[in-house]
């Protein structure tokens, strides 16, 4: 059997081809999977479990079909849905995943990440993320009404926008040093991310052992996803169909 592996899929109401291609997937080529991990960035934003948008029930009913028929089912928070909680996880019939994690795939000790904490250069995104991470923060913010919420999600959207139009795209790329100093940590010699929309296999040496940072990429005209068995770690792309 196999586990797959997919991230910044940014679902959003305004890409219905991209609801299509997920739920084909689900359907098609990981019927039968293992597990999937779905390594954050699931949604373009989330406002709270109390989302009422018909996409969200959409979404977590083709998911529940999905871990019902078998398959374990694991969810990261990205940059862009950190609010997921235990609610809709429960609805998906899905496990709420630390950033970072540790499993096993192809026989190998493997970090996954949702990617965004290792763009470390990023002073301003970086101070963003340690208070969208704040616990009293979320408790604030999901306070407020449901209505509120989807406007400072906007206003926060197009701030990041507009700032992200102005930085140099390496600023907006994973820290080669943070990447190494990660892996280290967890001891591992293979990692895979999202996040930066980036996606490739990157050779790297550390501590002079062969290591190797996996990179997927995010839902557009094309779907991204890797394949993991026994016996190799895939990386695999297809047309998103209008």
């Amino acid at each position: 059997m196999s586990t797959y592996l997919i991230s910044d899929l940014h679902l959003d109401e305004s890409r219905p081809d991209i609801t299509r291609a997920f739920f084909d997937f689900l359907r098609g080529p990981a019927a039968g999977a293992e597990a999937l991990y779905i390594l954050g960035d699931f949604f373009e934003v989330w406002v709270g479990d109390d989302d009422d948008a018909p996409l969200v029930a959409d979404v977590a009913a083709e998911l529940k079909r999905f871990s019902g028929s078998g398959a374990e089912l694991y969810l990261m928070h990205g940059n862009r849905d950190f609010l997921l909680g235990q609610d809709f996880a429960h609805r998906a019939g899905a496990i709420l995943l630390p950033d970072p994690s540790l499993v096993t795939l192809a026989g190998q000790k493997v970090l996954l990440m949702h990617g965004d904490s290792l763009c470390t250069l990023d002073e301003e995104y970086m101070a963003f993320r340690r208070q969208a991470r704040d616990p009293n923060w979320q408790e604030a913010l999901l306070a407020k009404p449901l209505e509120e919420r989807r406007q400072i999600a906007a206003q926060i959207r197009a701030a990041s926008k507009s700032m992200n139009s102005r930085k140099a795209e390496d600023i907006m790329d994973v820290t080669p040093a943070e990447v190494e100093t990660v892996m280290r940590e967890h001891n591992v010699r293979t990692l895979i991310h999202g996040h930066t929309h980036r996606p490739a296999r990157h050779q790297l040496t550390i501590d002079g052992e062969a290591a190797e940072r996996i990179v997927l990429g995010d839902w557009g005209e094309l779907a991204w996803c890797i394949k993991a068995d026994r016996h190799a770690i895939e990386l695999m792309h297809w047309p998103i169909p209008s």
